[in-house]
């Protein structure tokens, strides 16, 4: 009789096959990575620039000038002998290009976020068409390419966001939890005093003496979003801290880097793992309710909550107000079916480290 090896199975691998099972989160997070890394190119996809220009034997590539950020961007009208000041109209050239021996090729979808009524081309609330797929705005600028890239700069901003307070909050929630005594008690007074600020009105008041930025509403943000993390992690660690696991790490010596690092942590991360998706809806949010107030990134920068506050500001133009609403009720509702699926593969219930 042949003896076969069992190979145990590790408990991350546990539970990364339990969320593939279930099918509705796993499916929602493939589908919002996806959209996210085809996001980080959208240049090549929805632009008004063209992917490649042969003109005069040369070859030109404007729209790969905008994901590699050491390249020019700027290409002068001039330069393919368009008889039009500034920057090259490329729709133009190709319908002028027709019977001529150059050529160039448009991206998918041939207009940019930013492209307003100084061109000729386009009209202030033009509804959705074969040429504007989902209509333009007050200004003409077109709404899917402005949706799509404020797509991209929404997932940014609350994964960014994210990440830094779950950093900060991780790290101070942890050192309470683990030292505790006058440590602990020093930092629950300093942030019962911190958590009182009132950041809306900070956010405005900044807002209206400095120009509202990406980094700047991430650091305004960072500054208290931090807090609620502390309490977790202060319980964890003192739940954890009080096992004999922690006890006989202590007794042989090791270092306190050690001990919260390598054994009180990795048992402490369930509760801030699946709590990561929802963080991500509230950075979301946080981003959109803020533009929609006129707080947020200053204009012309894509934003759903700006495209909302215009639709709602003319009703009449349904596809203003349609298209953010369902952006941003597709989008949570996949992130929110991802940390469902992330708080039932990590139930302690199903698969623990003391079973």
């Amino acid at each position: 009789m042949n003896n076969q090896i069992i190979k145990s199975e590790s408990i991350n691998h546990k539970r990364w096959r339990k969320f593939k099972s279930l099918k509705r989160g796993y499916y929602s997070f493939i589908l919002i990575t996806t959209l996210y890394i085809l996001s980080l190119f959208l240049p090549l996809f929805i632009n008004s620039k063209a992917l490649v220009v042969q003109y005069e034997g040369e070859y030109y590539f404007p729209a790969f000038s905008e994901v590699i950020p050491w390249v020019s961007t700027y290409y002068d009208g001039e330069l393919f002998g368009q008889d039009i000041p500034g920057a090259a109209n490329f729709r133009l050239l190709q319908k002028s290009w027709e019977d001529s021996d150059n050529w160039l090729i448009m991206p998918l979808y041939p207009y940019n976020p930013f492209e307003d009524i100084t061109n000729n081309e386009n009209r202030m609330y033009e509804p959705p068409s074969s040429t504007h797929w989902l209509g333009t705005d007050n200004t003409g600028r077109d709404v899917l390419a402005r949706m799509c890239y404020a797509f991209n700069i929404s997932i940014s901003f609350a994964f960014i966001l994210t990440i830094l307070n779950y950093i900060i909050g991780i790290s101070i929630g942890g050192a309470m939890g683990y030292f505790g005594g006058k440590f602990d008690l020093f930092f629950q007074r300093l942030i019962e005093v911190w958590s009182s600020l009132p950041l809306l009105f900070v956010v405005i008041i900044i807002s209206s003496i400095i120009k509202p930025s990406f980094t700047l509403l991430i650091f305004i943000y960072t500054m208290v979003n931090w807090i609620f993390l502390t309490y977790y992690m202060r319980a964890e660690f003192y739940r954890e801290k009080s096992k004999d696991y922690v006890s006989a790490a202590i007794s042989m010596g090791q270092s306190h880097t050690k001990i919260i690092f390598k054994h009180i942590l990795p048992n402490s991360l369930i509760p801030v793992i699946t709590y990561f998706p929802f963080s991500i809806v509230g950075g979301i949010l946080v981003l959109v309710s803020l533009d929609f107030l006129g707080f947020g990134l200053a204009p012309p920068t894509p934003s759903w909550g700006q495209i909302l506050y215009v639709g709602l500001s003319n009703i009449t133009k349904w596809w203003m107000v349609f298209s953010p609403i369902m952006a941003q009720f597709f989008t949570l509702l996949c992130i929110v079916f991802i940390g469902e699926g992330l708080r039932e593969a990590f139930d302690p219930k199903i698969y623990s480290r003391l079973r």
